[in-house]
């Protein structure tokens, strides 16, 4: 690859929201080179790999072979495990489908490189360049050796752990609390029910849940994640999902035959996600869903209105933090206060005894609700136990 390239529009990370950016960016006349530091996009894989469906035409994705289950919905346990129902249409962004996916970010780089952008791999950027205090490209090492990319726009879609920002000086911090830890083991020889997506609260994750997200038969996804706040290490959380699978003889029978880990920001989303010539999409943007961990989605349709961003300010030759607006606005429009809400949610329900949480499983018994918000959650629960939805006034 020559030194020093140019281009329109720099996506760095190619991962869903990353490879969403690119694709729409191009589809919209502009040249765009999305770089990933990885050798293959996709592994390794750092997900649950559960997310919903209803989103998916929103932002021109056709289901595939990625998917590996159709889910009815999601069961909700309480610390005693009582179980709640609800179905994949209320149940949030975590359930419909069940994923593999490094196939599914691949066919979105696919996606990205059909509608005209070029992936380079194995490319990781090491800085940005700034010039008058603008994001003009990134510096970028590749084999070695090391090479100037200039851009008009530069996109930070860098996940968790991005750079870019905070490079580039925008504030990217995270509070510990605002922090999970993520472990997850794929098993085999499993007694996981096809039809659900289940989610286990209380103390046996402190801070967070332990999930089993079915793959097929006798397979399944069984992970947990934990508030950082409330472990000291990752072998602390480890050990929290070892004791809650060797309490479920479904699962204590089961074998491993593979391990991730990663963590997950349970923030609110930054304050700010533009300034001159760059714009930050996805987990690098705290786009994740505080309550339930889960990127996807808020990713993808976040990187839709970012590549449309980017495509029009490259055409009306202004990258400034003036004309990104447009993406800060769009984006805060279709997903800001959900994520607050749920950042909100999240704080109180750290705070919550399993007592409670078995008093609020109960509570739902039977009850029907259209969509799984904590304002509907609540209001059923006030009917039967007025004293916990004092704690939760706020959201009422």
């Amino acid at each position: 690859m020559a030194p020093d390239l140019t281009t329109d529009v720099l996506v760095i990370g190619a991962g869903p929201a990353g490879s969403m950016t690119a694709k729409w960016a191009a589809r919209h006349g502009a040249k765009v080179l999305m770089i990933e530091k990885r050798q293959e996009i996709g592994s390794p894989v750092r997900c649950g790999e559960g997310m919903s469906k209803e989103w998916l035409p929103e932002v021109g994705i056709s289901p595939g072979k990625w998917i590996n289950v159709e889910v009815e919905g999601a069961r909700i346990f309480s610390p005693r495990e009582l179980v709640f129902e609800i179905n994949e249409k209320s149940a949030g962004n975590e359930v419909g489908y069940v994923v593999e996916r490094d196939g599914f970010d691949k066919q979105l780089a696919i996606d990205a490189a059909n509608a005209g952008a070029d992936v380079v791999l194995k490319t990781a950027a090491v800085e940005v360049l700034k010039e008058h205090g603008r994001v003009v490209g990134a510096r970028v090492k590749q084999f070695g050796s090391k090479f100037d990319i200039r851009a008009t726009v530069t996109i930070g879609a860098d996940g968790f752990e991005s750079q870019v920002g905070r490079w580039a000086g925008i504030p990217t911090n995270l509070a510990l609390r605002d922090m999970d830890t993520c472990l997850q083991y794929r098993m085999t020889n499993v007694d996981s029910d096809l039809r659900y997506c289940d989610f286990f609260l209380g103390k046996v994750a402190p801070g967070g849940y332990v999930w089993v997200f079915p793959k097929g038969e006798g397979v399944a996804n069984v992970g947990i994640g934990v508030q950082v706040s409330q472990v000291k290490t990752t072998a602390e959380a480890r050990k929290y999902l070892d004791d809650w699978i060797a309490k479920h003889p479904g699962y204590a029978k089961g074998k491993k035959i593979d391990m991730v880990g990663g963590g997950v920001s349970i923030s609110p989303p930054l304050k700010q996600t533009v300034i001159d010539g760059l714009m930050l999409v996805g987990d690098a943007a705290r786009m994740i869903d505080p309550l339930t961990g889960g990127g996807i989605a808020n990713g993808c349709i976040a990187g839709k209105i970012c590549g449309e961003v980017a495509a029009n300010a490259v055409a009306a030759g202004d990258p400034s933090a003036a004309f990104l607006q447009a993406y800060e606005k769009g984006w805060r429009a279709r997903l800001e206060e959900k994520l607050y809400r749920n950042w909100l949610a999240k704080e109180k329900l750290c705070t919550i005894s399993d007592a409670t949480f078995d008093k609020l499983i109960d509570a739902l018994q039977g009850v029907r609700l259209e969509k799984l918000s904590v304002h509907n959650i609540l209001k059923a629960v006030r009917d039967k136990y007025p004293e916990v939805t004092k704690e939760f006034e706020a959201f009422l």
